[in-house]
């Protein structure tokens, strides 16, 4: 059964090098409080076999338009399994350059930044 909302270990790498590298500029123009994660990705990470707890990385996607030749940036929480010897559990066949080419690596993209997705009425939005 396809996993829903997982990224490759590749893009995966790519949003987290984003965030390191753009993080001490970052947040001082973008407005990301917080991120609505879905239901079913906390459910089929702590499905999986040998899953002791989780892990979360922060990581920035880049999209360039094509049109207008802008790049917009938008905040992600990457999850992935964690074993009880507290290492991640990434599976993925291994590419000419070591990253993973699959479609699915069991590393999950929570892709719902607040803002847009905020609870106006929280008072952890203020």
């Amino acid at each position: 059964m396809k996993k829903v909302n997982t990224i490759t270990l590749k893009t995966a790498k790519k949003w987290a090098s984003n965030w390191r590298e753009l993080e001490s500029t970052f947040n001082k123009y973008n407005e990301c409080r917080a991120f609505n994660i879905p239901k079913i990705d906390l459910q089929e990470v702590l499905a999986e076999d040998g899953v002791a707890s989780i892990r979360a990385y922060l990581g920035v996607k880049e999209t360039l338009n094509p049109k207008t030749k802008e790049t917009t940036y938008e905040e992600k929480l990457m999850i992935v399994g964690v074993d009880k010897n507290n290492k991640d559990m990434i599976s993925t066949v291994k590419a000419v350059d070591g990253l993973g080419d699959g479609d699915e690596d069991d590393i999950y993209d929570f892709t719902d930044p607040c803002p847009n997705v905020c609870d106006p009425d929280s008072p952890l939005n203020g």
